[in-house]
């Protein structure tokens, strides 16, 4: 199936459609924010969730915690961590994102993980109950587009985006096969390795992006390395979006006491880090004074 019979049969997205519909209209990019669900429980992290719109993030991915997370680097494997031992499980996560939508019905949610827990859930449910929650998609870091009929394939018809990942080693001869039925945005992870690594070089980053865009009308988004708003403002002047994690869920462990106690409000701290990048994002494109 091809990303143009996907769009005929209705499956994409209508938040994140709407989402950078509008964006196209202001001339900025998007703030995709990561952060983990249950981290370090579900009731703070919850209220990590409802702060992120208001604070400026257009995009939230919620991490799925998973015991084994291959491609994530130790900021990450630890919020994971905490959360699995806070009780997190995947009907949780799902249980976070309904809570949620019951204030907020506009901002687009992207589930991200792996896909062990979906398959131990069962796909068929999962994609049910995902829907139910009001989520838009899911990024799954270790399905490849050979394994496209696992969740790709049923996730497109129950109307869920299903979002993939391009690296600087996804050249031009894989690239189609990646983007084939990839909707909603494609995520562009600015260099090869574990997440939380140091920044990619910016020209690269915008030379890569115009190489995906030749391959599709989809808006690609920039992660991996961003922390601050300078960086957010250098990636958003040629990306489509800027994505954050390891910075937020950073964020968080660091008003967490040895015990695993809060020393200040994590939905705060969470807070005035996005404060900073959505002003980066929202000065991305903007003409330079005079």
């Amino acid at each position: 199936m091809s990303q143009s019979e996907a769009g005929m049969s209705g499956m994409k997205s209508t938040r994140i459609d709407a989402l950078f519909a509008r964006l196209r209209q202001e001339n900025r990019p998007a703030l995709v924010t990561y952060f983990m669900g249950g981290d370090p429980d579900y009731e703070t992290s919850l209220s990590v969730m409802k702060a992120l719109p208001e604070a400026g993030s257009d995009i939230i991915e919620l991490g799925m915690p998973f015991s084994d997370p291959m491609a994530d680097g130790a900021a990450i494997q630890a919020a994971g961590l905490r959360s699995l031992k806070g009780g997190q499980t995947l009907a949780k996560t799902l249980k976070m994102a309904e809570e949620f939508r019951r204030g907020n019905d506009t901002t687009p949610i992207v589930m991200m993980g792996y896909y062990n827990p979906i398959y131990i859930y069962g796909v068929d449910r999962f994609l049910a109950d995902a829907r139910a929650a009001g989520i838009d998609g899911f990024i799954v870091v270790d399905l490849p587009p050979e394994m496209d009929e696992e969740l790709c394939i049923p996730a497109l018809k129950a109307g869920l985006s299903f979002i993939r990942l391009a690296t600087p080693t996804t050249d031009d001869k894989r690239l189609p096969k990646v983007l084939e039925n990839t909707s909603g945005f494609v995520y562009y992870v600015s260099m090869t390795g574990i997440t939380g690594s140091a920044l990619a070089d910016t020209t690269k980053v915008s030379e890569a992006v115009n190489r995906i865009k030749r391959h599709t009308d989809l808006p690609v988004c920039v992660g991996f390395g961003v922390k601050t708003a300078a960086q957010a403002k250098a990636i958003g002047a040629s990306a489509d979006g800027v994505v954050v994690g390891t910075a937020i869920v950073n964020a968080v462990a660091n008003v967490l006491g040895s015990d695993g106690k809060t020393t200040a409000d994590p939905a705060e701290a969470v807070a005035t880090l996005v404060r900073g990048l959505a002003q980066g994002v929202r000065e991305a494109r903007l003409a330079p004074a005079e």
